[in-house]
């Protein structure tokens, strides 16, 4: 009896694992390969938006740089604004028969932006509003609805999203609008 009790010690008593060369490189050549694979699967693609194996894409890592690039975009959009205010721009926006369409200027808050637009035609029903940034409910700030055939004037942003025209073209033939703007903006075009 004495010695299965003797056993059971025995085999509780921890053992001291002694490490060979061979097996100490093993490990460490291990870590290496790990440490590799984890700054291209999960460090570079999160950090630097560096994906080198589309992994981190998939993994949705990518989103975590998309902040930081934030910043650089709005320095770019401050860029574009400065280079925009002092220039007239004209542009023409064909509306077409029975349609309607809308044309946004992406602004910052407080940016200010003259306009004046006139049609080549009948007069068309128009709302004058803006967007905020961002927002996903549908949200939207009406400046000025009316139906005419031009109209002049200026706003200022009341917070950064996409300002513009809805047009409605309720004839049937095309009517195109000729908008001459000027002010701070960082980009525009058909939405």
């Amino acid at each position: 009896m004495q010695d299965k009790g003797q056993e059971k010690m025995q085999q509780a008593t921890p053992q001291t694992m002694v490490l060979t060369n061979s097996a100490l490189l093993k490990y460490t050549m291990f870590s290496i390969v790990f440490a590799a694979f984890t700054l291209l699967i999960i460090i570079l693609p999160a950090e630097y938006d560096i994906d080198p194996t589309g992994i981190g894409h998939e993994l949705g890592l990518t989103i975590f740089h998309q902040g930081k690039d934030a910043s650089a975009d709005q320095l770019l959009t401050l860029e574009a604004s400065k280079k925009s205010k002092g220039d007239s721009e004209t542009i023409e926006v064909l509306v077409p028969a029975g349609r309607g369409v809308e044309y946004k200027f992406i602004m910052a808050q407080y940016q200010n932006l003259e306009y004046e637009w006139i049609t080549d035609g009948a007069a068309l029903y128009f709302d004058l509003h803006g967007e905020p940034e961002g927002d996903t409910t549908g949200y939207f700030e009406s400046y000025a609805i009316a139906t005419l055939s031009e109209m002049k004037g200026s706003f200022t942003a009341p917070f950064s999203g996409s300002q513009g025209w809805y047009w409605k073209n309720t004839t049937d033939s095309p009517i195109t609008v000729q908008l001459i703007v000027k002010g701070e903006y960082a980009q525009h075009g058909l939405k």
